[in-house]
């Protein structure tokens, strides 16, 4: 059976082409993601085993919930509010314990470096601003010199070397730094070489002297970190339980192992992404397989026939075409494998993991390997098994006949079927568009399987209904063209299917992102409640004294800083609440007033309406709150760790958007230093409003930008604010959008190959057609008329299916759901046209056959 399963083979080598070439594009998705995924993966455990090498041990502060390996002790509940101290002091200690070869104290934080051209360089997450700690030579061990020497003041600074090629800047330039949100200009010292993780992955190192790095991102005196090397022959656990007898309460000593298992990075999102369309494209995949294997069996009801009188089993019929799938399969998968291995490598070079060579795609690495043709041939096979078991279950002298359609009894099984589980999908989707969203992932697989398997039934239906139109249309062509759809409801359903699933997922990503988008759009135009709104970038601060600079400006009327602080209530409740200034409150956008007044923010505190009722408050209602500074007006007094309890007013009750609900207090409150104050002791600035005199917001935005002179931070108005709400939905629209496609091309694939096999099946008929009087002209047109139903029976169900799949995803987020009708409208026209051009070359080899030749032909 398996010479007679390759001889089939190559004999109808073109009619597997098209099926092979659809799994063989879901195998390039899966083999492609997942040697993506592992070179990413060794990239950046390699950064990370080659980064500090100099590093056994390293001390810092606690994670929250509990202390790690050798967490010191000490302590009173009152410290617990309180910084855990890194000092001097405790580096010295550290340095003199035994098994220490060397000692250094560290400050890390945030540091954006200005390239020349005033954009940022390099990855905003992965890019750090370090202490310079040099030696009796005036040297950095951690960082050394490329040229140049190491940053003294505060007006110094140096960079590793790729960071200030990338820029184009050299050593004496003035060099332009962002760091806790406000732009400093400073000279370059030096460069130097780095084998921190940062660098690697996309970020840029900038190295600052000790005094000024520990002001910007710790405090006088203070380090974020301490690091230990080990001696020869002491290990890591052991330095690590040592150092933990030394340390203060609230700090612990972490293994260099442990910090290396802390960065193993998890795996990039983007290959979840490719895996599920991989997942859907197979699946697209699996009609194809199925109505291919269903035709051939038709068409070779003679040749199973003979094997059975010659004395094959049904057995024996049934491992012939399993093998014949399993031939294609893996042929399918080794080609899918080679051309994941061209996916891997494009997607390492667009996403790779580190700057510059990065680890190399392991081409047979055993899980793509085994994923690839495991996925390939399973799914081949298991498309094959229903066409497999009906070729071995026809009785030789049935199968030396013509073609025998399903009985009534089994064509009504499968439509009630069909109909049960299309009323049950339809109903989990009801449900899931009432509020418990995670229902979709059941609703829309069980919605459309219950489609898929009332599309036979569909299809006979659709076909009638256009037959009408089309006889005006096309007169005899269009009645043959709909009668040919009818004649085998199946496998139209089966050819119309791929199109629907690749359709219903583009429609519903399609009404998704447009009602998604339109919301988005709506809450920027609502949440601004001034002209001018100032943001930071991913990953970035805005500096605690941009809103005292915009104040000065000449068209600023009224400016204030966002800063979130949390009310402790009695009872262990909290209350939200945000600090603004309290002059300029009054004056914003979007913020009205129901009763009190905003001015007198400076002595109480003013909640929404929803808040009041909630909480029964109303004006001149006292509330006890906790905060950590100082509040003026009220009575109270101090509860300990430098926390305050105060009994506070209500002033005003208001409504307003969310970037001010549910309550608002004075920046009085804070308490904090600002401007160069230390790191510890900044408010944390979300954002800035800024409102701007009569008809000069265009002026107050550009003076902004000027005055600031940041990147890093983002002047938005209204139209900006909207913009850049949606921005980051389209890349993944986009990406969505290319995957998706490739389920609709196999869906395309599905109708060539349909039509082009039914050519070889229907010879007799095309000649009995040409006999009677049909030209090559009519012949084309038939198989184009055929190839337009099909598409617009999957156009019709992939439109509506995913209208109602994408709608219940928006309703399932509380959102207005809005219909793109536009887009619908081309896509319906998409995939007409697409159906016509499927149809080019399979109506030319109809038109080709002789007419003597298909006269005489066995076929049907």
């Amino acid at each position: 059976m398996l010479r007679t399963a390759v001889r089939n083979l190559l004999v109808h080598r073109l009619r597997f082409a098209l099926p092979a070439l659809a799994v063989l594009l879901g195998v390039a998705f899966v083999s492609g993601s997942l040697m993506y995924t592992e070179s990413v993966r060794d990239g950046q455990a390699l950064v990370q085993r080659e980064s500090r090498p100099d590093v056994s041990v390293a001390v810092r502060a606690a994670e929250p919930d509990g202390a790690g390996l050798g967490s010191g002790g000490g302590g009173t509940d009152a410290d617990a509010d309180e910084p855990v101290r890194l000092d001097g002091q405790l580096l010295e200690r550290l340095r003199a314990l035994p098994g220490v070869s060397g000692a250094r104290g560290t400050v890390e934080g945030r540091a954006l470096l200005v390239g020349r051209d005033g954009e940022l360089v390099g990855d905003a997450y992965r890019s750090t601003g370090v202490n310079w700690v040099p030696d009796a030579h005036g040297d950095d061990p951690r960082y050394p010199l490329h040229a140049g020497r190491g940053p003294r003041t505060s007006g110094e600074i140096a960079l590793d070397e790729r960071a200030a090629h990338d820029a184009g800047y050299a050593v004496g330039d003035r060099v332009r730094v962002v760091v806790g949100g406000t732009a400093r200009d400073a000279r370059l010292t030096g460069t130097f070489t780095t084998r921190d993780s940062g660098p690697a992955l996309g970020g840029a190192v900038t190295a600052f002297s000790a005094s000024t790095a520990a002001r910007h991102f710790a405090a006088p005196g203070r380090y974020t970190q301490i690091t230990l090397t080990a001696e020869q022959g002491v290990s890591q656990a052991q330095l690590a339980q040592r150092a933990g007898k030394l340390l203060p309460r609230g700090a612990e000593a972490v293994t260099r192992t442990a910090l290396d298992a802390e960065a193993v990075p998890e795996d990039p999102k983007l290959t979840y992404i490719l895996l599920s369309f991989a997942a859907v494209a197979l699946g697209v995949s699996v009609f194809l397989v199925a109505n291919t294997f269903a035709m051939l069996s038709a068409a070779r009801r003679r040749q199973h026939a003979l094997l059975r009188t010659v004395g094959a089993t049904r057995r024996q019929v049934l491992r012939l075409v399993l093998a014949e799938a399993g031939l294609v399969g893996v042929l399918a998968s080794a080609a899918g494998y080679g051309l994941g291995i061209g996916v891997a490598e494009a997607l390492n070079g667009l996403f790779g993991a580190v700057e510059g060579p990065g680890a190399p795609v392991r081409m047979f690495a055993a899980a793509p390997l085994l994923a690839a043709f495991g996925v390939g041939t399973g799914v081949t096979m298991v498309a094959a098994w229903v066409p497999a078991r009906r070729a071995a279950s026809v009785p030789p002298v049935a199968a030396l006949g013509t073609g025998v359609p399903p009985a009534a009894r089994t064509r009504r099984l499968r439509d009630i079927a069909g109909s049960l589980v299309t009323a049950a999908g339809a109903l989990l989707l009801y449900d899931a568009a009432s509020g418990d969203e995670n229902l979709l992932y059941a609703a829309v697989p069980v919605l459309l399987t219950g489609l898929i398997v009332l599309t036979p039934l569909l299809a006979s239906g659709f076909a009638r209904l256009l037959r009408p139109p089309l006889v005006r249309v096309a007169g005899v062509r269009g009645r043959l063209a709909v009668e040919n759809a009818r004649r085998n409801p199946r496998r139209t359903a089966a050819t119309a299917t791929a199109l629907m699933i690749g359709l219903s997922l583009v429609t519903a990503v399609t009404v998704g992102a447009f009602s998604l988008q339109e919301k988005v759009e709506q809450e920027a135009r609502e949440g601004m409640a001034a002209d001018l709104r100032i943001t930071p970038v991913d990953f970035a601060d805005v500096g605690a004294d941009t809103a005292e600079r915009i104040a000065t400006l000449p068209d600023a009327e009224a400016v204030t800083a966002l800063v979130p602080v949390t009310l402790g209530l009695p009872g262990g409740d909290t209350l939200g609440a945000t600090a603004v200034d309290a002059r300029a409150a009054a004056r914003l956008h979007q913020v009205r007033v129901r009763a009190g007044s905003l001015a007198r923010l400076g002595h109480g505190i003013a909640v929404t309406s929803a808040t009041a009722a909630e909480r029964g408050w109303h004006v001149g209602s006292r509330a006890r709150v906790t905060t950590d500074g100082g509040v003026p007006g009220g009575d109270g007094g101090h509860d300990g760790g430098g926390r305050r309890a105060r009994t506070m007013p209500v002033v005003a009750v208001y409504d307003g958007p969310e970037a001010l609900s549910p309550a608002l207090v004075s920046d009085r409150l804070l308490g904090g230093e600002r401007g160069d104050a230390s790191a510890q002791q900044r408010p944390y600035v979300v954002s800035v409003l800024a409102q701007a005199a009569h008809g000069r917001i265009g002026a107050l935005r550009e003076a902004i930008r000027t005055t600031l002179d940041n990147p890093a931070l983002l002047v938005h108005d209204r139209a900006a604010a909207e913009a850049e709400a949606v921005r980051p939905v389209k890349p993944l629209l986009n990406l969505l959008y290319a995957l998706l496609s490739v389920t609709v091309l196999i869906g395309v694939l599905g109708v060539v190959n349909t039509l082009g096999m039914a050519v070889a099946e229907r010879v007799r008929e095309i000649g009995l057609l040409r006999a009677v009087g049909l030209d090559r002209k009519g012949v084309r047109s038939v198989f184009r008329l055929e190839a337009v139903l099909i598409a617009l029976l999957g156009s019709a169900l992939g439109l509506a299916s995913g209208c109602v799949i994408g709608a219940a995803a928006v309703a399932a987020q509380g959102s207005e759901v809005l219909f793109p009708w536009g887009r619908l409208a081309a896509f319906l026209a998409a995939s007409t046209a697409t159906g016509v051009l499927a149809s080019v070359l399979p109506a030319r080899r109809a038109a080709a056959v002789p007419t003597i030749e298909a006269l005489t032909s066995d076929t049907e």
